[in-house]
């Protein structure tokens, strides 16, 4: 579908992965890689679409924790995909040795070796972001409260105090992550995935000179959504009168999927409109891009530019109207 300098507001979203990018149409998904050999890889990939295959989970809220388990699911799929296509080629012509030990463990166990080292390191990163980014702040603010009595005197202390805690460990997160050289470059294709998307709305033709003139902040992104989801448990926060640290936190964990559908909705609402009010909701999200998104080569943007072309629809079915 041609469009000229038309604005817009699409539906197509995507996914910075290691060396390359997924973008997410109203009709398909596609994984583009930069392999080793400079060439460009597509791969399409099958979501969840939980939405779509059921009514129920379109409902306003119920949609967001739905969107949210697709996207994860997908999106580690995805990574996997990437992480593949891009080491093709690698050390193909050196004969490695394998150790006792390795030809062992490949004999018995083989690729079910590899995803029981996976699950596991997702059950430990997954317990340890539930215990900084839960059980610590408010573990932090018993014990300040302890020397400041009169934090104690209100939950609007306390709520702030935990809140603004978890957005400060996020942001030391994100910024040591930053500072890796291999996440340096995936944050930088995390701004070529916005640049791409910004120059199709704005009905310019995607190459590379087009796209590179786009900002990298862009309203409807993860990151944005992250920080909005801590906001908003900020005011969850405050309608829950526990004090004990095991019990608090055990709340705040139980009404997780109310700030997850909360926190969808305002990012869709900042991604359709654009006025003062969402401005101001979208804000602190677009702010923190200035970490998680990083100028992008041209050879990034290219790739870019080839998952986003798989996945624009004829019929202009992904624009938001």
């Amino acid at each position: 579908m041609k469009r000229e300098n038309t604005k817009i507001v699409t539906s197509i979203g995507g996914q910075a992965l290691l060396e390359g990018i997924m973008m997410r149409g109203p009709k398909k998904s596609t994984v583009a890689v930069r392999k080793n050999d400079g060439s460009i890889e597509l791969q399409e990939i099958e979501p969840l679409n939980l939405i779509k295959k059921h009514k129920i989970l379109r409902i306003p809220i119920i949609r967001g924790v739905a969107n949210m388990i697709d996207s994860l699911v997908t999106g580690q799929r995805a990574l996997m995909i990437s992480a593949d296509k891009a080491m093709e080629g690698e050390d193909e012509d050196e004969t490695e040795e394998m150790s006792k030990f390795d030809m062992w463990v490949d004999k018995h166990f083989g690729d079910k070796f590899i995803k029981i080292i996976m699950a596991l390191s997702v059950t430990v990163a997954v317990a340890f972001c539930i215990a900084v980014f839960f059980f610590v702040p408010t573990w932090l603010f018993n014990l300040t409260a302890g020397v400041l009595p009169f934090l104690s005197s209100t939950i609007i202390w306390r709520s702030a105090f935990e809140g603004v805690i978890r957005i400060i460990l996020f942001l030391i997160y994100m910024s040591l992550c930053a500072m890796n050289k291999e996440m340096k470059r995936v944050f930088q294709y995390h701004g070529a995935e916005h640049k791409t998307i910004f120059c199709y709305e704005h009905g310019l033709e995607l190459n590379v000179e087009n796209v590179r003139k786009q900002i990298r902040f862009h309203p409807r992104c993860g990151t944005s959504f992250l920080i909005l989801m801590l906001i908003v448990g900020i005011l969850i926060g405050l309608f829950i009168p526990f004090t004990d640290v095991w019990l608090r936190s055990s709340v705040k964990i139980l009404l997780l999927p109310l700030t997850v559908g909360i926190g969808y909705e305002l990012i869709k609402i900042c991604g359709k409109h654009d006025n003062v009010v969402t401005r101001i909701i979208a804000a602190p999200g677009v702010w923190m891009q200035h970490i998680t998104t990083k100028e992008p080569e041209d050879d990034m943007i290219e790739v870019a530019i080839s998952a986003m072309k798989d996945v624009i629809p004829e019929n202009g079915e992904d624009i938001i109207r």
